[in-house]
């Protein structure tokens, strides 16, 4: 069996290192790695100038995705320092900041029709793109993974500061995401003309610009043969990355192989759906999330290890299983990149310490 391809896009602060505030100088930044002698090709704008997105090769295999996600992370690192800057793993600033829209005419464009979305909208994630053999299989896979996603957001979650303050979430980017009218959950789509024509009804709106404004926390990519999972908090330890990418690719495996055996997709409402996002955007791996199938609370551990059970065949052809079970264990053992950072806010006492800590571990 030829295991799919799987890359990672991650999203970065730019940061001061002494005052841990972020910095509007992802455009010296990105000149700072064209330079001749710059490490990656892969280095790229965001929304905001307070931010930069690295991307991976697909690969096949979790070292080199783990690799690729360090040499990323280390381009990214030097290019900004070059300019006197860091970069931070942390899906929301903890410190407070009035972000400034990249220049392009595009997101001036996002600024003039969604307001004050965009302009508060200075988040980072993590975007997972996998492999699929054509939009058949590509829709089938949206529609049979949707139970899943908000398991992957609280084994993420690492934006528990916003504006200065605890918001009490282990992901308030999940919840300051779903501020864009096209974000969230979804309905099964049934097929690829299915999923044509609510991408059409929705441009027929008027109200998102384009097919890049498809915000759903999955969807086919516009751009590689792959469906892109966005639903996750860019994640403190490259190690966590690594994790939600094998579940990633698992989940599409083993919905592509349900496709093919006639499997239908589980019907929940979008409604039910939104529920489970946001108790996993609250308390992340820390308490109850909502168990697929019955959608009633359980211990996180026990949904998380229900997903790896679901997942497992396709875990283990594709020789990920040992892995998932050591990086999940250490995740339910330490937390998430949320609750590091309360603790280190708790011990330091200093919000700024929070991000001096999360960039040197970047």
């Amino acid at each position: 069996m030829l295991v799919r391809t799987v890359g990672v896009e991650e999203e970065f602060l730019l940061v001061n290192p002494e005052t841990g505030r972020p910095v509007a100088l992802a455009g010296a930044v990105l000149r700072s790695a064209d330079e001749p002698d710059g490490e990656t090709e892969e280095l790229t704008g965001e929304l905001q100038n307070e931010q930069i997105e690295t991307g991976t090769r697909p690969v096949r295999t979790l070292t080199e995705l783990g690799k690729e996600l360090r040499t990323a992370r280390a381009a990214a690192r030097e290019a900004a320092g070059a300019v006197g800057v860091a970069v931070a793993a942390l899906a929301t600033s903890p410190l407070a900041v009035e972000p400034s829209v990249s220049p392009t005419p595009r997101y001036r464009a996002l600024a003039e029709r969604f307001g004050m979305t965009v302009d508060e909208q200075l988040t980072c994630g993590c975007h997972v793109h996998v492999a699929v053999d054509g939009d058949e299989e590509g829709v089938a896979v949206l529609d049979r993974i949707r139970p899943w996603l908000a398991p992957l957001l609280a084994v993420t979650g690492n934006s528990p500061f916003w504006q200065g303050r605890d918001s009490g979430y282990a992901s308030f980017r999940g919840e300051v995401w779903q501020r864009w009218p096209s974000a969230g959950g979804y309905q099964t789509f049934g097929s690829a003309a299915g999923y044509r024509a609510v991408v059409e009804e929705m441009l027929g709106t008027g109200t998102i610009l384009d097919e890049a404004m498809l915000y759903l926390d999955a969807r086919l990519s516009a751009q590689h043969p792959t469906v892109e999972i966005r639903v996750a908090d860019v994640c403190l330890d490259p190690d966590d990355a690594v994790l939600l990418a094998a579940l990633v690719r698992g989940l599409v495996e083993t919905a592509a192989r349900d496709w093919r055996a006639g499997v239908p997709a589980d019907d929940v409402r979008t409604e039910v759906l939104r529920l489970a996002s946001w108790r996993a955007a609250r308390s992340g791996v820390e308490e109850d999330l909502l168990l697929p199938g019955v959608w009633r609370p359980a211990p996180a551990v026990e949904v998380l290890d229900a997903l790896v059970g679901y997942v497992r065949e396709a875990l283990e052809d594709a020789g990920d299983l040992d892995d998932v079970r050591v990086l999940l264990g250490a995740v339910l053992g330490r937390g998430t990149g949320s609750r590091t950072q309360r603790e280190v806010a708790g011990h330091e006492g200093d919000l700024a310490a929070v991000v001096a800590e999360a960039a040197r571990r970047t």
